[in-house]
């Protein structure tokens, strides 16, 4: 299908293609997905995990950036699965400046994320559709890792907090090399999770965001260091670590995402 495309995967665009059939079933299962799901998929690239997908869900919304793939996946899933032809969108965008899609709102997030923006994104899209409530994608095992760790974790960063506030995460697997093409120089890991309610608290969650941020800018600093900037001194950083029970000289790896909604609570309080 490539060769009839003329198709040369690019880095520029993270394109490494699944064309191992068991693989793809593989992340159809372990997404949890129900027939009712509408599915959001990005990057479907030749059409494989979509017509995986389509086995199992009543319909997917594919977002490819590639405006060559992007128009040839209509006529894929009407030469491979004919009868699913209308149960399928394809939105010609870049999926990090996605905030609409067509029809019902999207229930689950299936994806193999493009390596160079695969944070990014998922977390653009949790934030732009809450209807979202489960999903797995595939990623760069080290991203694999750094999303589903826990405090304490040496990678345990930005991804895995800000990841906490939507949703519970777990790692669902590891996916070798050779399931793709062109085969990546590095190994890929699957990701999956379920929605959870965001904290319950007075402050907006751009604003816990911007705490996590600065607590992880300089890892090895202490946080009344690291916040020092945002809070508008080491003093006043003191303060509100202390209102908010935290150590000063704790570091942010080691906090929980209730804990970075305190301090945002108490930064704004003081």
């Amino acid at each position: 299908m490539a060769a009839e495309l003329d198709i040369r995967p690019t880095k520029q665009r993270g394109q490494n293609f699944v064309i191992d059939p068991n693989t793809v079933r593989k992340i159809v299962r372990e997404a949890g997905l129900e027939t009712d799901d509408i599915v959001v998929e990005v990057g479907p690239g030749l059409g494989s995990l979509t017509l995986a997908l389509l086995e199992a869900v009543g319909r997917v919304v594919a977002i490819e950036v590639d405006p060559v793939l992007a128009a040839a996946l209509p006529g894929t899933i009407a030469r491979f699965a004919p009868d699913r032809r209308t149960d399928v969108d394809v939105v010609a965008a870049d999926a990090l400046r996605v905030t609409d899609l067509p029809g019902e709102a999207p229930t689950a997030l299936v994806a193999n994320l493009p390596y160079n923006v695969s944070v990014p994104v998922l977390l653009h899209l949790m934030e732009s559709f809450p209807s979202i409530n489960k999903g797995l994608v595939m990623v760069q095992s080290e991203v694999a890792d750094r999303l589903a760790a826990k405090p304490g974790s040496k990678v345990y960063g930005v991804p895995s907090v800000k990841m906490a506030w939507f949703a519970e995460v777990r790692r669902a697997g590891a996916i070798g090399r050779n399931v793709f093409w062109p085969a990546p120089n590095v190994d890929s890991g699957l990701v999956a999770w379920t929605s959870q309610p965001p904290p319950t608290t007075t402050v907006t969650r751009q604003a816990v965001f911007a705490v996590i941020d600065a607590a992880f800018a300089q890892r090895r600093k202490a946080l009344r260091s690291a916040l020092r900037s945002l809070a508008g001194s080491g003093e006043a950083a003191q303060a509100a670590l202390a209102e908010a029970g935290v150590d000063p000289l704790t570091r942010g790896e080691q906090l929980h995402l209730g804990d970075f909604v305190r301090i945002t609570e108490a930064l704004e309080a003081g």
